[in-house]
């Protein structure tokens, strides 16, 4: 069970560092382990300004997981249009957006009883 929450946090941090490599914007964590009923245990939020961009976070996302952790997304759903990428990890879900999307959507808002880190990436 220890191994399984390390592997998270590995996961995560280089969810993460994808982000970064292609300078994502606004990035947060949700943690969702407290909340009933929910389909993972973290999510991971961040924004593009553009499709093309979008596609890049999601690309360097799976290239660096894939590299360093070995692990493949479960499932990759809104590739085709980039306006929100869904990319599935089972234990955790990103979720990548362009910026007017997201404020739509609002999921930190609908998660409000989430516990919510935010990351302040230096660029």
């Amino acid at each position: 069970m220890i191994q399984k929450e390390i592997d998270t946090d590995q996961l995560i941090a280089e969810i993460i560092r994808g982000i970064e490599e292609v300078k994502g914007d606004d990035i947060s964590i949700l943690d969702l382990r407290d909340i009933d009923n929910t389909v993972c245990n973290y999510f991971v939020i961040c924004n593009g300004t553009s499709n093309t961009q979008v596609n890049a976070i999601v690309n360097s996302i799976q290239k660096i997981v894939s590299k360093s952790l070995k692990d493949k997304p479960w499932h990759v759903e809104g590739s085709e249009n980039a306006e929100w990428v869904l990319i599935d990890y089972v234990h955790v879900v990103v979720h990548v957006f362009q910026k007017h999307i997201r404020e739509f959507y609002d999921i930190e808002g609908l998660w409000g009883d989430a516990k919510t880190t935010t990351i302040n990436s230096n660029y």
